[in-house]
């Protein structure tokens, strides 16, 4: 069985977080006490995923490589690939093509936040599939804001409708997308759209068009959070502050899912833990240790 490698894109201008993001990169932006980037890289390691490409403008990279390294703190291997400028999501599948080798992916959006009881099982149930893709439907109030998902009568999806005006569903496809091995050269194949931008809503009609594409459902029990403005970036920050607050448990924490998997030791998780030692996060990791 080939092994799913992991893309997560942060590449963009963040302009819809200016004057925030001018000098900082939106993905390093806070999310309570973590980079914004530590909860999609989250994603990827519950689903199991070693090896993964950080895509980034080449003015913010040195900035995600002094953050994150290599990733052997966290048993992964980090690969770098830069965005020269930001022509659709689609995109990320040609810029990867090297890393990936033919290899099936798990691409997630560096500002979208998962959550809910259940992530890991439903991650590994859309590893699991051997070939076509499989994304991640979910209920929002403002489905014009994002690529929706069409549903005849039996819930079977017929198509994939890019900010539609008149949305078909209130089911939005969010940002975590699991593509089998031709992803790359089915991306080569779109044609821009009208504002020059490969999208994935197109590549995701590629699996549809040949019967593969699997849309599954995030219900009540799911959190997803698009922290594309400043109101959803607060919001995320106080969503992660409460969670974390009432049940004294980490979201998004790196450090905990690499120990939990096996990747790095007792030893090696001290040894975080004690960079954070002024902190509460660096409590939560010693108390890990610990075994508490």
């Amino acid at each position: 069985m080939t092994i799913r490698k992991g893309i997560i894109l942060a590449g963009g201008t963040g302009s819809r977080l200016f004057p925030i993001t001018g000098a900082v990169s939106k993905q390093l932006m806070p999310i309570y006490d973590k980079p914004m980037i530590y909860f999609p890289l989250s994603v990827l390691m519950l689903t199991g995923i070693r090896e993964i490409a950080i895509i980034t403008t080449p003015e913010d990279q040195p900035q995600f490589r002094r953050l994150l390294k290599d990733g052997s703190d966290w048993g992964l291997s980090l690969t770098y690939i830069e965005q020269p400028s930001p022509d659709g999501l689609a995109q990320a599948y040609l810029l990867a093509e090297h890393f990936l080798d033919g290899a099936p992916s798990a691409m997630v959006l560096g500002d979208n936040i998962f959550f809910g009881h259940g992530l890991p099982e439903l991650l590994a149930d859309a590893d699991a599939q051997a070939g076509g893709g499989t994304v991640f439907g979910y209920r929002v109030v403002d489905p014009e804001r994002y690529g929706v998902v069409a549903m005849d009568k039996s819930g079977a999806v017929t198509d994939i409708i890019e900010k539609p005006a008149v949305p078909p569903s209130n089911y939005a496809v969010t940002g975590l997308y699991f593509l089998d091995g031709s992803a790359p050269e089915r991306a080569r194949s779109i044609t821009p759209s009208a504002r020059g931008e490969l999208e994935i809503t197109s590549l995701l009609q590629s699996y549809l068009s040949d019967g593969t594409l699997r849309v599954q459902q995030m219900g009540r029990g799911y959190a997803w959070l698009d922290t594309g403005t400043h109101g959803s970036l607060l919001d995320a920050g106080n969503f992660v502050r409460t969670l974390q607050s009432r049940q004294g448990l980490q979201a998004g924490c790196p450090e905990e899912i690499a120990f939990e998997q096996g990747w790095i030791d007792t030893a090696a998780l001290r040894a975080l833990a004690s960079r954070h030692s002024k902190t509460d996060y660096g409590t939560y990791l010693t108390r890990l240790a610990d075994g508490a």
